[in-house]
């Protein structure tokens, strides 16, 4: 088994004045720290970690692993972590095959996992979980966003296009449902895919008026630039996966003017969310992008529940963590009956603040958004 133990945190408490827990908490945070998904996952921990250490409290330990994008891999660091290291809580997996690979078993043995960033469908709708809490969308959200914004932008006919795994076919569908035009192509190409070629050939002959596509990490970057170079010149919309803050640099200027959606922009005008802008900042050197802001909420949820519950008492710190009762960068927040989010979905565009590229919200696709799962999931 290749395991990197990329990093491991242990007493990340820096002050006296934060309340005690009833009980210490262990989490395990399983990520993607290596290969072409690197970027996500290392932003996703940097972000839970910054959140843990402004929290200043020494009961809470955090053991950091990298699944390598390997599904098998995160299935062997999960069994390890529950049963070597009997961590209390799960996090930090960033895709959602790797999610369903892990999340039924180790919620099946009692333990806690909260989402920082994959939202499979079915782990909103009938295979959702009282121990399973998704800290920030079910997977259709983001794509839902640039559907209705499409059609409330007149579009007539849209190329649309994503990897095919679990999340790439949430996104389309997603898109799907909310978008009233024809469909100029529907393409899913090949996870890892590096090559787009042949897809922007069939963009370049599809009379679209505009292109919707879904390519997280590596792929985006890649097909953005050869889309650019390529001249087409049909304007590109995505989910704010796909111009995240992780990825704009490596995109370059052939990001400019691109709209997507998300639930978090460094913009947002609340005081959590200017905290966590400034600390991570300070603390990193760089912009955060949404994954970080996603697992910043998701560790000071934790931290929140954790401080009226104890973690041993599973009944009460489920309650706890339902209650939600922490500062979200997002401004408001709370969870719905399948204990994923009901939030704002914002358009926003890339654009050039000095020499950095990055994003500002120039509109509201959806407000107090629901997934389209939470009627399929037993739970009340």
């Amino acid at each position: 088994m290749r395991r990197l133990l990329a990093a491991t945190v242990a007493g990340l408490a820096i002050a006296l004045a934060a309340p005690a827990f009833a009980e210490p908490v262990k989490i395990g945070m399983i990520t993607t720290l290596s290969g072409g998904g690197a970027g996500l996952g290392v932003d996703a921990r940097d972000g839970f970690d910054l959140a843990i250490k402004l929290a200043g409290n020494k009961d809470i330990t955090v053991v950091t692993e990298d699944d390598a994008m390997k599904p098998e891999l995160a299935v062997q660091i999960a069994d390890k972590m529950i049963q070597s290291d009997q961590v209390d809580i799960l996090t930090g997996i960033i895709w959602s095959n790797l999610a369903m690979a892990v999340v039924p078993n180790a919620v099946a043995q009692g333990k806690f996992y909260l989402s920082v960033n994959a939202g499979p469908s079915p782990l909103a709708g009938a295979k959702c979980n009282e121990n399973y809490f998704n800290v920030a969308y079910q997977n259709d959200n983001f794509h839902e966003a640039m559907g209705q914004y499409a059609t409330s932008q007149g579009l007539k006919k849209m190329f649309i296009l994503a990897p095919n795994y679990p999340a790439g076919t949430d996104s389309l569908n997603g898109f799907k449902r909310f978008y009233k035009g024809e469909l100029a192509g529907e393409v899913y190409t090949k996870l890892g895919q590096t090559d787009y070629a042949a897809e922007i050939a069939q963009i370049r002959d599809s009379g679209a008026e505009s292109v919707f596509f879904f390519l997280p990490g590596g792929m985006g970057i890649a097909f953005v630039k050869q889309y650019a170079q390529s001249g087409v010149g049909i304007p590109l919309m995505g989910p704010g996966f796909s111009f995240s803050q992780d990825v704009l640099g490596a995109i370059g200027d052939a990001a400019l003017g691109a709209k997507n959606s998300a639930s978090w922009s460094k913009d947002l005008d609340n005081a959590a969310n200017k905290k966590f802008v400034e600390e991570f900042q300070k603390a990193y050197n760089r912009l955060p992008s949404i994954y970080a802001a996603q697992a910043y909420d998701t560790a000071n949820l934790i931290v929140s529940a954790a401080s009226k519950a104890s973690v041993k008492d599973a009944a009460a710190f489920r309650a706890a963590l339902k209650e939600a009762q922490f500062e979200s960068v997002r401004g408001k927040f709370k969870f719905n009956t399948n204990n994923h989010p009901i939030q704002d979905i914002y358009v926003r565009e890339v654009i050039k603040e000095g020499d950095v590229l990055t994003n500002k919200i120039v509109g509201t696709a959806f407000t107090d958004h629901t997934d389209a799962y939470a009627k399929d999931c037993p739970l009340k």
